[in-house]
């Protein structure tokens, strides 16, 4: 089975204890460590915390909102969506698959980078910027350059 990294959010009603909230966290914790996987990250402090809804759930107009990162496989955070449905005190819970977006900008700079590279050696270029060659770095975006059109120049 594939690791994958997934985040984690629900909603518990306002007025839950703290100590229901960390009941509900070290459930959580409890499946993710059987099923092999890991929490990254937990947080339920600011920014997250008590927050406003965006439309009323059962009367409710806030929830106390809590984000857990976790790394694991398909059948862990299938479980917790199991587990999760059943639970008193919880208004809503969203699970999300975080990595395939890492994964889909990573091929879209590799195919990018490819394409410059090809487009350099078609015109008798090093495939790569030399130093001094135009911005260089991690951003090679041109856009935030100043146009030089020449109309500024004393004659």
């Amino acid at each position: 089975m594939s690791k994958r990294t997934y985040e984690l959010i629900y909603v518990l009603k306002p007025d839950a204890p703290e100590s229901e909230v960390a009941d509900l966290h070290k459930q959580v914790a409890e499946i993710v460590e059987r099923m092999g996987g890991t929490i990254e990250k937990t947080e339920n402090g600011m920014p997250w915390g008590r927050r406003k809804l965006a439309y009323e759930i059962g009367h409710h107009k806030e929830g106390f909102y809590v984000l857990e990162v976790i790394t694991g496989s398909g059948e862990l955070m299938k479980e917790i969506d199991r587990r999760l449905k059943v639970t008193e005190g919880l208004l809503r819970h969203l699970i999300v698959r975080v990595d395939e977006s890492t994964i889909k900008a990573d091929r879209a700079r590799t195919k990018r980078t490819e394409e410059s590279r090809r487009r350099r050696v078609a015109r008798g270029l090093p495939p790569d910027r030399q130093p001094g060659e135009g911005p260089q770095g991690e951003n090679e975006d041109d856009s935030g350059d100043m146009m030089f059109d020449g109309a500024d120049m004393e004659a």
